[in-house]
């Protein structure tokens, strides 16, 4: 991306893509002279600079400028255009040589799109995901990081199946038991804590009434009101919590009989606590 940009850039505007090679197909002409490109370098004296369209050998004798280096990078992702489509078009006077702005911009974004496609073609080759991780690789941000830190970091946790629910062991508890240790009725995973615990079944009603599924095809994960739910959800009944974040709380909570669970009890004492506090330090100003 660092180099899609470079060689995108205007030469009148970015300094860097003012100092490319002059064989470079770029939309505009302007090029500053070799002196000023040679600002770009690190080279020893007796190392020959490459042309940018070389890829760098293995010998030591002959290397890129560090302009050329970057620009060297861009030509898996140019292919055969003739000419880098200029990123911010608008921000240069109307031109009759140029192509029309639209143009421009369908072909920066296919670019930005193959760039995309190759880095996470990489990403899978030398990092691929374990088998059990059955989410798509995304190179942006997953729409539930917007629901805060914490509660993303919950979610974040169980779909990578490395979370507090005990069917997600570490290396230091493979021998642990992975049954639900609220109902007991099967293994704590994702799904069952979010869609089949009894233990939870109140909040279940009262928040979940239109989620049906947390795999990877689920509406879930873009749905915005869905997002909004499984996070009140797992606030509600503390799903996936660090074990030492309340250790007062049963390994085992009994069914719902009052519409607020052990958590939320918790929570709302300490917060009246605060209250207090800020009362009486308010009354001890006066």
């Amino acid at each position: 991306m660092a180099a899609l940009r470079l060689v995108c850039a205007a030469p009148t505007i970015n300094p860097a893509a003012g100092r490319l090679c002059p064989s470079f197909p770029s939309l505009i002409k302007y090029r500053a002279p070799d002196s000023h490109r040679a600002l770009c370098t690190r080279l020893p004296p007796n190392v020959i600079p490459l042309s940018w369209k070389t890829n760098r050998p293995p010998s030591k004798v002959r290397s890129h400028l560090a302009v050329d280096e970057l620009t060297n990078l861009a030509r898996p992702i140019l292919g055969s255009l003739s000419f880098a489509p200029l990123a911010n078009a608008t921000l240069l006077p109307e031109q009759a040589s140029l192509p029309p702005h639209d143009t421009m911009t369908n072909a920066y974004k296919a670019l930005k799109g193959r760039t995309r496609l190759l880095l996470l073609e990489e990403w899978r080759r030398l990092a691929p995901p374990p088998l059990y991780y059955t989410f798509p690789l995304s190179l942006t941000p997953h729409p539930f990081m917007g629901l805060g830190k914490f509660i993303a970091g919950r979610i974040h946790q169980m779909r990578a199946q490395k979370s507090y629910l005990a069917a997600h062991p570490s290396w230091s508890s493979l021998d642990d038991p992975k049954h639900c240790p609220r109902c007991g009725e099967e293994d704590e995973t994702f799904s069952h804590a979010i869609l089949r615990c009894q233990s939870t079944s109140f909040h279940r009603d009262r928040l979940l009434q239109g989620l049906t599924s947390v795999g990877p095809d689920s509406p879930l994960w873009t749905s915005k009101d869905l997002l909004l739910a499984m996070a009140a959800f797992i606030r509600a009944t503390a799903t996936n919590y660090p074990p030492d974040m309340f250790p007062s709380l049963p390994p085992s909570p009994a069914s719902m009989v009052f519409p607020s669970s052990p958590i939320s009890r918790l929570v709302g004492l300490f917060s009246s606590s605060r209250y207090v506090l800020f009362r009486f330090s308010c009354f001890s100003l006066l």
